[in-house]
């Protein structure tokens, strides 16, 4: 080997270790305490690092107990439940006090080391297009005392695309993420089962939210989840089980830099019962998800 090949090959070996420092993006896992229904926390927490979740988030009844179990325990006890198994505090979903009852809960979230609170939109959906995109407004200019208040606090409200809900459609997403581009405390928590199961709209919408994703859930609709069916029916509504193709959605969330939480999510019903009859059924399932995710990426 002459003296410049050689140098060249120095070079490149010298190079090589920070190559290869740079961390290859991937999705940031979550875990939905609703995931295992009405299990208690004592029973929950200790899956969370299995599923590849660094995090969990907690829902109230009807969908699990979770959050109402953090209030019943004492946060300090809860911080220490989360301590002793290594897991972090994403945040929590409340439907139930709904966009405009959050003040409590943004000082919880905080308080807990929490990054966001989903919940739904508010305003009347059954109208014209044109009235629509006016309401998606009015609702934008309602949210933004409490988008401010989130964000002093470190916060972010992520608002869910919902069937029966001002944000139900993607237009009504696209205006959302237009309208809150550049307010600080306010985002989408965007769900791919309320939407058409069409790749290319699906994934075109991620890059319109961008960087106003707040969470990702990987949902597709499969058979739905509105009425009792077999499990093996059910289950269609995990990545992997039915037949949306989420390479696109994964392009899409790669090429917008999406670091945020991704949430492997479905609903059982009745609601209230974990996805699989136990909850080491319902973690195997979350983990092959992952593992069919992972591999598309």
């Amino acid at each position: 080997m002459n003296r410049r090949h050689f140098l060249q090959s120095l070079a490149a070996l010298t190079a090589a270790p920070a190559w290869a420092a740079t961390s290859p993006w991937k999705l940031n896992y979550m875990l939905a305490s609703a995931m295992y229904g009405n299990l208690s926390l004592t029973e929950i927490l200790p899956e969370v690092k299995k599923t590849g979740a660094t995090a969990i988030e907690l829902w109230p009844k009807k969908h699990g107990t979770q959050r109402e179990e953090l209030d019943a325990m004492g946060h300090d006890k809860f911080a220490d439940l989360l301590k002793q198994h290594g897991v972090g505090f994403g945040g929590s979903t409340r439907y139930d006090l709904g966009p405009l009852k959050l003040t409590e809960e943004i000082k919880l979230v905080k308080k807990l080391g929490g990054t966001f609170i989903v919940t739904g939109g508010t305003g009347e959906y059954k109208v014209t297009p044109e009235q629509l995109r006016l309401n998606v407004k009015a609702f934008v200019e309602k949210m933004k005392p409490h988008a401010a208040l989130a964000a002093e606090n470190g916060v972010e409200i992520g608002i869910e695309n919902h069937i029966n809900n001002l944000i139900d459609t993607p237009d009504s997403l696209r205006w959302l993420a237009d309208d809150i581009r550049d307010l600080p405390g306010i985002g989408i928590a965007l769900a791919p089962y309320h939407l058409p199961q069409d790749s290319k709209l699906l994934s075109d919408l991620i890059r319109h939210i961008d960087q106003k994703m707040t969470l990702f859930y990987a949902w597709e609709h499969g058979l739905g989840c509105m009425k009792p069916m077999p499990k093996e029916e059910e289950i269609q509504q995990m990545p992997g089980r039915g037949k949306l193709d989420w390479k696109p959605l994964l392009q899409a969330l790669k090429e917008v830099n999406f670091t945020g939480p991704t949430e492997i999510f479905m609903h059982p019903t009745p609601r209230g019962i974990p996805i699989l009859p136990t909850a080491a059924e319902t973690t195997a399932e979350i983990v092959r998800a992952k593992n069919h995710l992972d591999s598309l990426i």
